[in-house]
């Protein structure tokens, strides 16, 4: 990691500890700022002097794709090799190796720069904001352009900016756990923190990459970037995103071919230096058919692939925040999603007041329900506009145009929360004494009302029961009150419940049948009543594996809730808390498990999924959490994700078993020939545009169709597989080699000119058109038509290397002119060839072994904790070249640092 001549700075560096220790005020004073933040000058200055706080770039970067193309040892040995020959004198052989191997890098650097050009496009249309005060004023400022002294507001759901002191705090609790690995939350207060303590005892302070899990606090930032905790660790694991299994799988797959390549070289050589050739000849052959066996454009066929999906996905209304994600996506198998507007029209309309006593009449009721709102009542009437769902429904309701906002004050308000599940007002009209108003989930007001009428329950059931979504609405005299409190909230007389329907969306159930093709299992959590969940479930025709309320999830310790969690199919009133210990809870199971919510209350289980999925409409904070954004909250658009995730999977490994099969199979058969015959079957430049040329065609398979039966399950690495496909396809393309061999030796009577000719069209025309066999397991072109690109690439193709023996170029590139029976012979040869690959694919697929699926073990997470660590560092990153990673690390240090640096994170579930 590349560090930075350290520098003098003006604001002094706090170590954390020493942070955690000082009173609040003390710690402004020692930053330069102030209750009211910094002035846009003084963090302009701020920024330049400590650069962005940020620990990623994703700047496209030339020289790091090239690097990446020629790191070869291979390539490096053979460009030596090569040069090596010029000056002994082969000058042609020489420059022919030279300029394929240019053309070659040159392909492989065009397509993976475009595709890292594509992911520099997205994380640049990607912005994560937060709430600072500049200038006296709170602002959203991104969260890159944050400085020490900075003070910054955050609220439930929201990721710690940088590392902060708070300075105030209101019932605030932090998941800590992609730091520490703790899965409870850490309670947090402005109070200081006394002695030494440890990273997770230091209460004081809050820590960049960790989660507001409930409350809302202002602190002030005291390090940024890779001074901060999070920066330390993120940049500890490098600046590249961790390998996912697929691409570890690549790589396993890649070195494997590496051995054989490096095991069938060095015999060539040696057989070849025994049949006393020239030592650069044979160095030379040996090196390009190591070549012709490593997946040279493999990286750019993934890249090339990822790009290509995203493109498709933004045209399909889903947009990707990185180019992994779609990966993420195909690999889902759980997906875990609220109802509204997801199984519902999320269109809530207010049906009825129904008031739970004589007394009460329904207009009152319904005044009542729109006194107990947070927002202003003159601006609510005006405008429904920034207003939860329910409340939205209330205001805009025909009934409620009668209300007059000027006949009443409210005094005090105690918001809504997730563990209350109510709001409270404190209300006066025309001046007469105060009351308080409640309204909330039935099952809460009830608890707190003192006497209820008869039958209450049961009108609540039938509403339930009916699908309908119920708000109770409860009161009490406050006379003297100028303030109100949740212990307040006591003593109540029911007045009656507020009816609303939100009716089932019509191609819900289509939506959740393609789900169910795709092998994804639905799970509802909502913070409804069970009953409601269930009845729409009922309507749609979903079978309901169980119910799970936020009361039994409570009650659940961590392996009865996994057991219990996997069964179920709806959890309902569950808090934002328990949505993400059930998330947490899926994945530590074994499952790949998608999160898809748009509310403040989401964030957290967006958080904690493999793949979060929020939509375009979804609240700032959802939207900043999740890896996937929708146009429209529609399952229909998700599963098309899915699907695309999974055609990147299915096209990846159609390059991969080509070069198992018919590729693999030639540079074999050149090997054996090489022993056997008294010339070279294939100069070492003929080898390498013969590779060049087949690679080159490939460049069209990401955008291939797949067939559907590909999809309908996410498939994940299997090498044994390969190896097996390996070993079946291989042989069979090295026996149509040595069938063209003895064609040309025994029927044309070829010299060693024409002999290459011919084994260099025969290879390129077989192993190029097996593709269409290979590409899918029905009957190609009848069954499974594949895509125009790839048929014109493959033709090309074919048709340039009949073309390059026969022109002008012939004799520079070592060829001699064919007969033309040798063309008819080669058509037969072809056609027979790709007939019996057909029959050895029907009886490969035909055995139950042959399962490209590969399922994983229950308890085995599919994401480790470097995963998570960099897909939260992915929000902190910026264009520039990388100033950031010249820190100090040293600043942080301070008592207790020991204790912090031997909790280096490895959480089984954190995100």
């Amino acid at each position: 990691m590349p560090q930075l001549d350290l520098r003098e700075q003006s604001v002094p560096s706090l170590a954390i500890a020493d942070a955690a220790r000082r009173p609040a005020d003390e710690v402004v004073a020692r930053l330069g700022s102030s209750a009211l933040g910094l002035g846009s000058e003084e963090a302009s200055k701020r920024l330049a002097e400590h650069g962005p706080n940020a620990v990623r770039t994703h700047r496209a970067s030339g020289w790091a794709v090239l690097g990446r193309q020629l790191r070869s040892p291979i390539l490096i040995l053979l460009l030596i090799t090569a040069g090596l020959s010029l000056v002994l004198g082969d000058a042609t052989n020489s420059i022919v190796i030279g300029v394929i191997l240019l053309v070659s890098v040159g392909l492989g650097f065009s397509n993976e720069f475009r595709a890292e050009r594509a992911a520099e496009a997205l994380h640049t249309r990607v912005t994560h904001r937060a709430v600072a005060v500049r200038d006296g004023a709170a602002v959203e400022i991104e969260v890159t352009a944050l400085v020490p002294g900075d003070v910054v507001h955050l609220s439930i759901g929201a990721i710690v900016p940088a590392d902060m002191r708070l300075l105030a705090a209101q019932d605030l609790l932090c998941d800590e756990s992609i730091l520490t690995g703790e899965s409870l939350p850490a309670a947090k207060d402005p109070t200081p923190v006394a002695g030494t303590a440890a990273l997770g005892d230091l209460t004081s302070c809050l820590f960049m990459g960790t989660v507001i899990q409930s409350g809302n606090c202002t602190g002030v930032v005291f390090a940024t970037g890779g001074r901060a905790e999070f920066g330390r660790i993120a940049l500890g694991l490098g600046e590249r995103q961790p390998e996912t299994e697929f691409q570890l799988g690549l790589k396993r797959f890649s070195y494997l071919l590496l051995q054989v390549a490096a095991g069938l070289t060095s015999l060539i050589f040696i057989a070849n230096l025994l049949l006393h050739r020239p030592v650069i000849e044979s160095l030379l052959f040996s090196l390009a058919i190591a070549v012709g066996i490593t997946p040279q454009l493999l990286p750019a066929v993934v890249s090339t692939s990822l790009a290509t999906g995203t493109r498709q996905l933004a045209k399909r209304g889903v947009l990707v925040k990185r180019l992994v994600c779609i990966e993420d996506l195909g690999d889902m198998d759980i997906l875990v999603t609220d109802k509204t507007g997801t199984l519902t029209e999320g269109q809530i309309s207010f049906t009825s007041a129904l008031p739970a006593s004589p007394g009460v009449a329904p207009g009152e009721l319904l005044t009542l329900g729109l006194l107990a709102t947070e927002s202003g009542y003159a601006e609510s009437k005006a405008s429904a506009v920034g207003l939860n769902p329910l409340d939205a429904a209330l205001w805009t309701s025909a009934d409620a145009a009668d209300f007059e906002p000027a006949r009443y004050e409210r005094l005090d308000v105690i918001d809504f929360d997730h563990v209350r599940r109510r709001t409270s007002v404190l209300v006066s009209e025309a001046g007469a004494p105060a009351y308080m108003v409640t309204k909330g989930s039935p099952e809460d007001v009830l608890a707190l009302c003192a006497d209820t009428p008869a039958g209450v329950q049961a009108v609540l059931d039938e509403q339930f029961d009916a699908g309908s979504r119920v708000v109770a609405v409860a009161t009490r005299a406050a006379e003297g009150l100028t303030a109100i409190a949740p212990a307040d909230e006591k003593d109540l007389v029911l007045a009656g419940f507020l009816i609303f329907l939100d009716r089932p969306k019509a191609t819900a159930r289509a939506s959740l049948d393609r789900l169910g093709q795709l092998g994804i299992t639905v799970k509802i959590a909502t913070g409804d009543n069970a009953k409601v969940a269930e009845k729409v479930c009922a309507e749609l025709g979903v079978l309901s594996g169980g119910t799970l309320t936020g009361a039994a999830v409570e009650a659940l310790s961590d392996p009865e809730l996994a057991d219990a969690a996997r069964e179920a199919s709806i959890f309902a009133r569950v808090s934002p808390e328990q949505k993400a210990r059930i998330i947490r809870l899926l994945r530590q199971s074994g499952g790949s498990v998608g999160f898809m919510g748009d509310g403040v209350n989401d964030a957290l289980a967006l958080h904690a999924a493999d793949i979060g999925i929020s939509v375009d409409s979804a609240t700032d904070v959802a939207k900043d959490a999740a890896d996937v954004v929708l146009l429209d909250k529609d399952l229909g658009v998700l599963a098309e994700g899915v699907m695309e995730g999974r055609r990147i999977f299915a096209n990846t490994i159609k390059y991969v078993l080509m070069g198992t099969s018919s590729n693999f199979g030639n540079m074999f058969s050149a090997a054996s020939a090489s022993v056997v015959l008294s010339f070279l079957p294939m100069l070492p430049g003929q080898i390498l545009l013969n590779n060049l040329l087949y690679d080159a065609g490939q460049l069209a398979i990401p955008g291939d169709r797949v067939d559907k039966e590909q999809l309908l399950a996410p498939s994940h690495w299997d090498i044994a597989f390969i190896r097996r496909f390996m070993f079946l396809f291989g042989p069979i393309s090295s026996l149509f080699d040595f069938a063209t061999f003895a064609l040309m030796l025994f029927v044309f009577n070829a010299v060693p000119g024409e002999f290459r000719a011919g084994w260099f069209i025969e290879s390129i025309a077989t192993q190029t058109l097996i593709i269409f066999a290979i590409r899918t397991r029905r009957v190609p072109f009848y069954r499974s038509r594949p895509s125009a690109g790839l048929l014109g690439a493959s033709l090309g193709v074919v048709s340039l290397g009949i073309f390059l023996p026969l022109s002008p170029l012939a004799g520079v590139l070592g060829f001699d002119p064919l007969p033309v029976p040798f063309f008819l012979a080669l058509l037969g040869m072809a056609a027979v060839y790709l007939v019996l690959v057909e029959v050895a694919k029907r009886w490969f697929f035909a055995r139950a072994a042959q399962q490209l699926v590969q399922v994983k073990s229950a308890g085995a997470p599919r994401r480790g904790g470097t995963h998570h660590i960099a897909r939260r560092a992915a929000r902190f990153s910026t264009a520039a070249a990388g100033p950031f990673l010249r820190t100090r690390v040293f600043h942080n240090r301070g008592p207790g640092r020991s204790r912090i640096r031997a909790q280096r994170p490895s959480p089984p579930g954190g995100s």
